[in-house]
């Protein structure tokens, strides 16, 4: 019999009773290090300090016919070792029982007196994690730490994206004679260390309340910059099916609005305004806190050159490129060539350019053109008055 065991803490005393039992029955006990150290009375002298699966598999094929104890910390079903093993042990055919173990969000809360169940569980330990796109989809986030990704580095991603204000809460040494709890801000975190065996838990203050495309214009904070009308604004982002994890540019992005629609609409994403005018960028910035949309980053400078250190986007939204339109167009499909565009022209010099620049691309060019009229009162009147009409040029592989 395998037996993958839970082991809490990684003391004694947070092993569950068929855990315990499991153990001191064993002929063989495999695990890291940390682990075997803190064995409870009654265990086999026969002890392994091994935890990769190719490892434990060959200790296994050493000791065929002996009752063997597979050690994990925290709990097996919680980002555990033990979902890698566990299908490999029964395809060898091996008679396998999992024994789960207090988990590391369990001992959190146990330790402030806390529910859990309403926290977002993520691991940052070995993995990729974007901390500021987990901390706008969900008001409470519970991350496991380690290795490149300590709760030090974690509140200073969340402190550079705007987030410093948000109530940080960490557990060292959980279920230990260490065990520390520790709360602050998350800019106050950030500056201080904590033990290797840490976790996070960052609450937030609610955000403005998310919603469909086509904010309203006076929602925005506005000077003399040219702003993308509501109407428009919901017509792009249609046009570039913009999905919640995508990666996203907005170029000429003037007041913001465009930006912010975006980084709403893909908040596990990343949003880049890239704007060269100073006034522009200001407002930019004042939008971005207004509406709390902080996976969106401005990039001060002129395209293309501003593009150079972006990341490959999934969707470009282009507002203005200062005659550079071909040019523009060339970054993003080097960057991605399967980039979906959206360019919104005014001039009609400017619809030529961006037909004549797709095509010369190898793109289709679809060309909507978005005549909006609204109501003004005149006395006991209402008459419509006309926007300037907006194209939206769009790109596809012929």
């Amino acid at each position: 019999m395998i037996s993958l065991i839970g082991m809490g803490s990684g003391c004694p005393e947070s092993l569950t009773v068929q855990g315990l039992a499991a153990l001191q029955s064993a002929g063989l006990i495999l695990g890291a290090k940390r682990l075997l150290e803190h064995l409870p009375a009654g265990c086999t002298d026969n002890c392994k300090s091994v935890y990769k699966p190719e490892e434990i598999l060959a200790c296994l094929a050493a000791q065929p016919d002996t009752d063997t104890a597979i050690l994990y910390s925290g709990d097996t079903g919680f980002y555990s070792g033990a979902a890698k093993l566990l299908p490999l042990l029964r395809v060898m055919g091996y008679s396998v029982r999992v024994l789960p173990g207090l988990s590391s969000v369990q001992l959190l809360a146990a330790a402030v007196g806390r529910p859990w169940q309403d926290w977002k569980l993520v691991s940052a330990h070995g993995r990729v994690c974007d901390p500021v796109a987990e901390v706008l989809s969900h008001p409470q986030v519970f991350f496991l730490t380690g290795g490149g990704d300590s709760p030090a580095t974690l509140c200073s991603k969340l402190t550079a994206a705007g987030l410093g204000a948000a109530h940080a809460l960490v557990g060292e040494n959980l279920g230990t004679p260490a065990e520390a709890i520790r709360f602050g801000l998350a800019r106050e975190l950030a500056e201080q260390a904590f033990a290797p065996l840490s976790v996070l838990l960052i609450e937030r203050e609610a955000l403005p309340s998310r919603r469909t495309p086509g904010l309203p214009d006076d929602a925005f904070i506005r000077g003399a910059v040219p702003m993308t009308k509501q109407e428009v604004r919901a017509a792009a982002l249609a046009k570039l099916a913009v999905t919640p994890t995508d990666t996203l540019w907005d170029v000429g992005a003037g007041t913001g609005s465009v930006s912010v629609e975006l980084a709403l609409a893909a908040p596990a994403g990343q949003v880049y305004a890239v704007e060269c005018d100073p006034e522009a960028c200001a407002l930019i910035q004042k939008n971005r806190e207004k509406f709390a949309a902080y996976n969106l980053t401005l990039i001060e400078g002129k395209a293309p050159e501003a593009l150079d250190t972006l990341p490959a986007p999934d969707a470009v939204f282009i507002g203005g490129t200062k005659g550079n339109m071909d040019a523009v167009i060339d970054a993003v499909l080097h960057k991605n060539p399967a980039a979906r565009l959206c360019i919104a022209a005014i001039a009609l010099e400017t619809l030529s350019a961006a037909v004549a620049a797709l095509t010369a691309h190898g793109l289709a060019a679809e060309v909507t053109q978005i005549s909006v009229s609204r109501t003004k009162a005149a006395g006991s009147l209402h008459l419509l008055m006309a926007n300037n009409p907006v194209f939206l040029i769009t790109g596809a592989r012929t």
